[in-house]
């Protein structure tokens, strides 16, 4: 079987994967439909999504374990079992490079000056009419997110970086870049085209249509970060710094040790958006160049996997 997966074409791997993803999601859905109501309550998940009883501390909580399994059972486990076919599952995903400081500092910066164009596509993404039932699954989604944020102490914040913040960084990144990305480029033959297309998988697996649009734009930042230097540790903790940075600016609010909500819409100015663009673009050339001189080129790697 591993050997199957590994001579299979591009193609067939890449149905392979997402045939891995569904068998996977499939299994989480089973085994959560019997689980959640043991440990929330009584509560079903279909119920959980009422906007009182969400609030209630042990649907929190089931909420909390659910979305734990979810990310493990759904992209990390299909992303692992996948990469272990490969004759070096390590080197396929990426982690074998460690973490270099200039390059890590680098994929951190990219993240953050990426985010001024992330707020204005969010506006731009507003402008693409939505039906109520697309604005009705967007409400539900931050209705569960803010529940899953409440945080009366700094041991709930902790406990929160590493279920929505670390978690989802590793078991997202292996399945997203480390795996779908790098079928991607081998099948389109182009390392951009396959970020954005990777990207725009990523923000539709989501199913939150719309912020659809601004993370593409994050996904394709975290995913120019892998393509240009082939480690997808660095991919990690730029995805972290984003779930992370949430998390913090959440409990800072709540604890009214900030007074701004890191949950209102802010208006981005054209400019900053297009500086924000400029800069992201001109620090990822930077990361390319700093990848060459430790001895990756992206290039002759994409080279190198076609033969």
């Amino acid at each position: 079987m591993m050997d199957f997966i590994r001579k299979a074409s591009p193609f067939g791997q890449l149905a392979i994967l997402l045939g891995l993803m569904s068998v996977c999601f499939m299994a989480y859905g089973i085994i959560f439909q019997e689980v959640f109501p043991a440990i929330s309550g009584g509560y079903t998940m279909l119920q959980a999504q009422d906007p009182s009883i969400i609030k209630i501390p042990s649907v929190a909580a089931a909420l909390r374990i659910s979305q734990f399994f979810y990310t493990f059972t759904v992209f990390l486990v299909p992303g692992a079992l996948f990469a272990l076919a490969m004759e070096r599952p390590a080197q396929y995903l990426g982690i074998n490079r460690g973490l270099p400081f200039l390059q890590l500092i680098l994929s951190l910066l990219i993240l953050l000056c990426s985010l001024q164009l992330v707020g204005a596509s969010v506006e731009w993404n507003k402008l693409v009419g939505f039906s109520q039932k697309f604005e009705e699954m967007e409400k539900l989604a931050e209705r569960q997110t803010k529940a899953l944020l409440v945080m009366p102490d700094s041991w709930t914040m902790v406990r929160n970086l590493f279920l929505m913040a670390l978690l989802p960084a590793i078991g997202e990144e292996v399945f997203f870049r480390g795996c779908l990305q790098t079928i991607v480029q081998r099948l389109v033959r182009n390392g951009w085209v396959a970020v954005l297309i990777t990207a725009i998988i990523f923000s539709a697996v989501h199913l939150q249509f719309i912020t659809f649009l601004p993370r593409v734009v994050l996904g394709f930042a975290i995913g120019a970060v892998f393509l240009v230097t082939g480690n997808l540790w660095l991919a990690i903790a730029a995805h972290f710094l984003n779930n992370g940075m949430q998390v913090v600016l959440f409990y800072l609010y709540q604890n009214k040790l900030i007074s701004k909500d890191p949950s209102a819409d802010e208006s981005v100015p054209v400019y900053l958006a297009i500086f924000s663009a400029l800069i992201t673009g001109l620090l990822i050339w930077r990361l390319q160049q700093r990848a060459k001189q430790a001895g990756y080129n992206w290039k002759t790697a994409l080279a190198e996997s076609k033969n």
